[in-house]
Formats: structure tokens, C-alpha cells, sequence
């Protein structure tokens, strides 16, 4: 079955290269893969012009599906072949336009998620997926359902059903590893902050001025939300509130000004947390045979740097920028506190470059590197628990990859990752995993 999944997933590979001549430049997407026309970027084009006259009249309707095929090469229990994927649809309504709302916008999305895990079913036990799209139940969720409302002067709300790391230490998911994708706390610390695909009852604020802007934010923290289960949302079930807060500076780099996000945060949850080592004595709870001594409250902090370093961007109509072509950079490091959290710290790096020749100018290559360090507390009551000390420390995590845009609404992703330390154990046997990723905008 090994030499089977490497000859698929290499198959895979060759096949995406060989074909990749054959999109026609005429067709090229926006270069981070989002759609500036309807026609032509999506595999089910424009709908007999469909698309066009919802859009005129202020609602735009997205389709994405996105798959992750994976397979150890050497680490685990024992070698699996793997592949789980999402299905994402949307709905964004311009408020003005469909109901003379001025400033307003609605913001809808449900996702289902399908397949299986190579971390579950290979035995990696690493801290972190292999395939970020898996996890939180393969369900259907609704995973934002909200209305923002510009208030003028620089401020504006966002409201409803929301995932808090769309606005809080957000993060793009261009890598297959979970290191990498989405805010990094609710990847270390997902029993209190949900990342996509879950939504919360919530409400953010937002100020801006300038190129500097602040946030904060009220999110129900409410066990409920994580049941396998559709609905738009629990009215029972809450244990606390989770209160983010950011602020962050678009820059500016160099003669050409190259432009950057710098950015940093925290938060604090109100909700009661088992200490990871002591109990109700505040003696070692496994010497102390008592219930997990309970610390009200839970916080932590962030910094995230995103630099573009060489090459060309453009401006966007929202203000925004979108690198056409050059070499990016960034640096995340998280900070959780120590009396609650099992993995207590994460930091990350990478480089990306786009754009290779002119027959490529869409196609990318990047590089990504993690530390995610597992608490010396908890992994102290683990060894207390098991009776013998089990080198615990810091997992990493390295993947590389190569993007092939092989027509305006297809990218396929082929990538190695390699984790040092699987689960933080020096012991464990280093996982080597290949993948492939694709994405599709239907």
C-alpha cells in the first residue's frame, strides 16, 4: 500500500505539471485566486449571466471546494492513504445596493466538511492536522451568518454568527499544514477559540484611521457550538465570554513601497478552565487523586508580521493591496498562559514568491516553518500520569510547496511536510507526509 499512495500522489504531480501549459493566459484569476469577473473564473462560469445581474443588484455567490490528499512516508503506526475536503457556500450582499441601506453588508456561509484525517488514521499523533481542512466534525455548519454597518468617523460593527478568527489574528490557509492556516490560538488553544468552521454568537468593533487600525471584540464561548450538528445557533449552553482585542499598521516598504501588516493582540476568556497540573489542594493532581484545580480565566497574546520583500503589487478598489509578483514574508508568534493551556506557545515563519516567467505569472512557492512548544506544567503532569519521564518539549513543523494554477478556478497544490518531534515527544519517530491540495471555485 505504500509504494501504491506514492505512485498516486506522484501521479498526481506529473499530471498537474504536464497540463499546466494548457490554461490560456487570456483566462488568468486575480494572483490570490479571487475573481474579478464572474465569467471565466469559475468552473460553472457566469450561469447563463446569472451571476452578473445578482451582482449589479448587490449579491455576490461563491462555491469553493477544496481537497487534501495525504500519505506518510515514514512515521506513525503505520502507513495510510488520506484525503478529506470542504465545501464552502456563500452569499455577500451589498446593502446599499439591494435595500438602500448605506454602509450595510450581509455576510452569509455554510460549509461541509467530509473524509478522513492521516493523523488519526496513520497513528502520527502530532500536535498539529496534516490536513488543515479537517477537523471540528465532518458536518454541515453554518459558519458565519452576520450584518456589519460602516457608523462613519472611521468606526464600524460587525455582528451575528461569527468565527473569531476571521477578524483576530486572522491567517490565510495557502499551506496544507494546520500550523499554518487560520489564527494560530485557535489552532494551540481550540477548546475556547474557534477558528472556521465554527461560529459563535458575537459582536466586533473596529476603528480606523489612517493606515493604523484598533479592535475588539465579545465572543460566546459555549461548549454547544462544537456538536456535530447543523443549526444556526445555541441559546443555552454558555460558559463564558472571549473578549480579543488587535491593533495593527499597514507599512510601507522601501523606494517602490512594498506593503506590509504588522500587527498585535490578545485576549481574555471569561470562562473557567481546568489548571493543567494541580488540583483542588494545589498539589500535583495525579499525587493528589482530586478533581482539576478551576482558574478563572484565560489570556494570551499575539504578534503577526506580513511583509511583501521584492517585486510588483497592485492597489484594489477596497483600498487593499494584492502582490502580482515577488517574494513575501511572515512571522506569527502566540503566547498562551501557562496554567491553562497544553500547548502554551507557537511561532511561525515563511517565504512565498509568485510569479515564474510569463508563462507562470500565477504559479507559486513556498516554504513554511513552526515551532509549537507543548507546556512544561502540562507535560509534567502527563509524565506523572504515566510514570516515567517522556521527553516532552517542542513539535516542528516544515512543509514546502508548489501552487500550479492550472486554469482561472483550479489550483493544485503538491507539498512534503516534515514534523520533528511528533506530539513534542524527542522519543517519537519524525513523520515525513506527502500531499497534494486542490482548489476549486465552482
Amino acid at each position: 500500500m505504500p509504494s501504491q499512495s506514492k505512485i498516486l500522489l506522484l501521479g498526481a504531480a506529473l499530471c498537474s505539471a504536464a497540463f499546466a501549459p494548457l490554461a490560456h493566459a487570456s483566462d488568468d484569476p486575480a494572483p490570490d485566486g479571487t475573481a474579478t469577473e464572474t465569467s471565466g473564473t469559475t468552473l460553472t462560469g457566469d450561469w447563463g449571466g446569472l451571476r452578473t445581474d445578482l451582482h449589479e443588484k448587490g449579491v455576490d455567490l461563491s462555491v469553493d471546494y477544496t481537497s487534501e490528499l495525504a500519505t506518510n512516508v515514514s512515521g506513525g503506526t503505520k502507513k495510510a492513504v488520506t484525503e478529506t475536503g470542504q465545501v464552502t457556500v456563500g452569499a455577500a450582499i451589498d446593502a446599499e445596493k439591494a435595500f438602500g441601506l448605506k454602509g450595510g453588508s450581509f455576510q452569509a456561509s455554510v460549509t461541509w466538511r467530509r473524509g478522513r484525517n492521516l493523523v488519526q488514521s496513520a497513528g502520527l499523533d502530532t500536535l498539529l492536522q496534516t490536513q488543515e481542512v479537517y477537523g471540528r466534525g465532518q458536518t454541515f455548519r453554518l459558519t458565519e451568518f452576520s450584518y456589519s454597518q460602516d457608523l462613519g468617523g472611521g468606526l464600524d460593527i460587525k455582528l451575528g454568527r461569527l468565527p473569531v478568527g476571521n477578524d483576530f489574528s486572522s491567517f490565510s490557509c495557502d499551506f496544507m499544514n494546520g500550523s499554518f492556516c487560520g489564527a494560530p490560538i485557535g489552532n494551540i488553544g481550540g477548546d475556547f477559540w474557534y477558528n472556521w468552521p465554527v461560529s459563535q454568537w458575537a459582536a466586533r468593533l473596529r476603528a480606523r484611521h489612517g493606515s493604523s487600525y484598533a479592535m475588539i471584540g465579545a465572543y460566546e464561548v459555549n461548549p454547544r457550538n462544537l456538536e456535530n450538528t447543523f443549526t444556526i445557533g445555541h441559546f443555552k449552553g454558555a460558559t463564558g465570554v472571549l473578549i480579543p482585542f488587535e491593533a495593527g499598521r499597514k507599512v510601507r516598504l522601501g523606494a517602490t513601497g512594498l506593503p506590509g501588516l504588522y500587527r498585535a493582540g490578545g485576549w481574555y476568556s471569561t470562562a473557567d478552565a481546568d489548571d493543567v497540573l494541580l488540583a483542588r489542594s494545589r498539589q500535583p493532581a495525579t499525587l493528589a487523586n482530586e478533581p482539576m484545580l478551576q482558574r478563572s480565566g484565560r489570556y494570551g497574546g499575539f504578534v503577526m508580521l506580513q511583509q511583501q520583500l521584492t517585486g510588483h503589487y497592485e492597489e484594489l478598489a477596497n483600498g487593499e493591496t494584492r502582490t502580482t509578483k515577488g517574494l513575501s514574508a511572515f512571522v506569527t508568534f502566540t503566547q498562551a498562559d501557562r496554567n491553562t493551556a497544553r500547548v502554551d506557545n507557537q511561532i511561525t515563519s515563511g517565504i512565498r514568491y509568485l510569479g515564474f516567467a510569463a508563462t507562470r505569472p500565477h504559479d507559486f512557492i513556498q516554504l513554511g516553518a513552526a515551532r509549537t512548544h507543548l507546556n512544561a506544567r502540562a507535560a509534567l503532569h502527563e509524565e506523572l500520569t504515566a510514570g516515567s519521564p517522556i521527553s516532552q518539549g517542542a513539535e516542528y513543523e516544515i512543509e514546502a510547496d508548489y501552487g500550479l494554477q492550472l486554469t482561472p478556478w483550479m489550483n493544485v497544490q503538491p507539498n512534503v511536510q516534515y514534523v520533528f518531534n511528533p506530539g513534542g515527544d524527542k522519543r517519537g519517530h519524525d513523520v515525513v507526509a506527502l500531499g497534494v491540495k486542490t482548489a476549486i471555485s465552482i
